[in-house]
């Protein structure tokens, strides 16, 4: 099916590597011009190279830096000709116990995983509404819906955003000029993410990383780890223009594991 985004202009943040990577590369594979961030320049420009080989890519650029930072996104917004697509992520916060977090660790929490994405929602959205066209998709994480003992920082952070673009996505000056806000909410994916959270619990537990993975795949129903391809596909599918009735969601990608019915 052809989405209707080719010649688009897409940012996707942290787009080195995982799920960021994933998203590139299914908006390449439909002719979306791409600007791709991350902080290391050298697996940045290794992922910009292999985009650039993928049939049918469009223009790809790459700019290096924190997004988190005035700075990055400046950059980062400066090198899109207009942003169409924006697909915010941002590596979690580490697991740990909150007895032990000050504010200062709480504070790099919400401006990596709540303020960051405000920030660059609020430069791309008016504009995106004056063309009649936007996809904002936000890769937040499964623990929204069920939260995770020892991703306290995640959970809030995220769970912050997660309002925020709830109210923002039903503005009729948003949502009536065909701009949409999705959040799509990985469960246990493939990714350097999960093997740190998975190093995390083998350390509390005492237990081996290898078991504490079994334990972690045989949780969801489909009994595997998602991949990167997959969830790229569906954010893609998120930001066509098949795609327009359908805003404020937060879309759970979990391989069944979640065990509730709404």
């Amino acid at each position: 099916m052809d989405l209707g985004i080719k010649g688009k202009w897409a940012l996707v943040c942290a787009a080195s590597k995982g799920l960021g990577r994933g998203c590139a590369e299914a908006l390449a594979d439909e002719g979306v011009h791409l600007v791709i961030t991350a902080r290391g320049s050298e697996a940045l420009e290794a992922t910009a190279a292999a985009l650039r080989l993928r049939p049918g890519a469009g223009e790809v650029r790459t700019v290096a830096g924190d997004i988190t930072t005035p700075e990055g996104r400046a950059a980062a917004l400066a090198a899109c000709p207009q942003v169409d697509i924006l697909v915010n992520n941002a590596g979690g916060p580490p697991p740990g116990d909150f007895r032990h977090w000050d504010r200062e660790v709480w504070l790099k929490a919400l401006d990596a995983n709540m303020l960051t994405p405000i920030e660059l929602i609020k430069a791309v959205i008016d504009p995106m509404a004056q063309r009649g066209f936007g996809r904002i998709v936000n890769i937040t994480s499964g623990a929204v819906k069920a939260p995770i003992d020892i991703l306290g920082l995640s959970n809030g952070a995220r769970s912050g955003l997660t309002g925020f673009v709830a109210g923002l996505a039903r503005q009729p000056k948003v949502a009536g000029r065909n701009v949409t806000l999705n959040n799509l909410l990985p469960g246990a994916f493939d990714t350097d993410r999960l093997r740190t959270t998975l190093q995390g619990t083998a350390q509390k537990t005492g237990q081996t990383v290898d078991a504490v993975a079994e334990a972690r795949r045989l949780l969801a129903p489909a009994q595997r780890f998602g991949t990167a391809e997959e969830f790229g596909a569906f954010c893609a599918f998120i930001c066509s223009a098949q795609a327009g009735f359908l805003t404020g969601q937060n879309l759970l990608l979990d391989g069944g594991a979640y065990p509730g019915t709404f």
